[in-house]
């Protein structure tokens, strides 16, 4: 593999990497081989977890630190590159996996509801976009994850599908405007993940619909995406599968499809 392509000696941020599937692919690029690792963290409620992945990453010989941020002004995104810059040096890597689900039905949708998630899901997502595309050095990768609810044909998730929609379209544009210097932008669409994030959400009725609505449904522990069911496709999109680009990837064990 060309060394422009392999993780090995690179620089890598991780938005939303304290914990869960963004924890786990800080991990998995730091035993890739990754020289360093920016994990982004919002809030106070996950600092211990940014801190024990940090910890995690520095016991096997990669350099790590846990920079805090609410994402959802371009400032606060230009402060996180800059501090990344500052503390590990140019990225090489830029994968954001933060989010926020709500499910309602329509009519109890509320304002604040709508402006929070799409602050979170489409605001953040697009400065991240952006400020990768200032900072990430020529042969970038850049990766954002949304949901294969993009594919669904559902209910009560109008403003959690509706707010990651836009990614498709930003990651589309950017693959265009940052190709020539050769940075590869894509789209990881994930089905219903086996989180807290989840069951918070759920009744059991919905629980077990998801559990079992996967065509490879019966041949996992939970019948729902695991988080480590996508790591390894992130790992590619990031390393050799570079020539990937402008692409929305459902990756749902047959969940849905468009």
């Amino acid at each position: 593999m060309s060394e422009l392509h392999s993780i090995r000696g690179k620089v890598a941020l991780v938005a939303g990497g304290a914990k869960n599937l963004g924890g786990l692919i800080a991990k998995d690029l730091a035993a890739q081989g990754a020289k360093a690792i920016a994990i982004h963290y919002n809030s106070a409620g996950t600092k211990a977890d940014a801190d024990a992945t940090v910890a995690a990453i520095q016991s096997t010989g990669v350099q790590a630190v846990a920079l805090q941020g609410d994402l959802t002004t371009a400032a606060a995104v230009e402060k996180l590159f800059a501090d990344v810059v500052a503390a590990v040096g140019r990225p090489d890597i830029a994968i954001n996996t933060t989010g926020m689900v709500i499910k309602k039905p329509i009519p109890d949708i509320t304002e604040a509801d709508y402006d929070k998630i799409f602050a979170i899901n489409s605001k953040a997502a697009f400065f991240f976009i952006q400020g990768a595309g200032k900072h990430l050095n020529d042969g970038g990768k850049l990766c954002t994850i949304v949901t294969s609810l993009l594919g669904a044909f559902t209910g009560l998730y109008s403003i959690y599908a509706g707010s990651k929609a836009p990614v498709e379209h930003f990651t589309r544009a950017a693959s265009k405007e940052f190709g020539p210097r050769g940075i590869s932008v894509t789209a990881v669409a994930p089905g219903p993940m086996e989180t807290p994030f989840f069951y918070g959400q759920e009744s059991a009725e919905s629980a077990n619909y998801n559990q079992n609505a996967a065509d490879l449904s019966k041949f996992t522990k939970t019948g729902l995406t695991a988080p480590e069911d996508i790591v390894p496709l992130v790992r590619l999109l990031v390393s050799e599968g570079w020539w990937i680009t402008g692409q929305t990837i459902l990756a749902n064990g047959g969940y849905t499809t468009k």
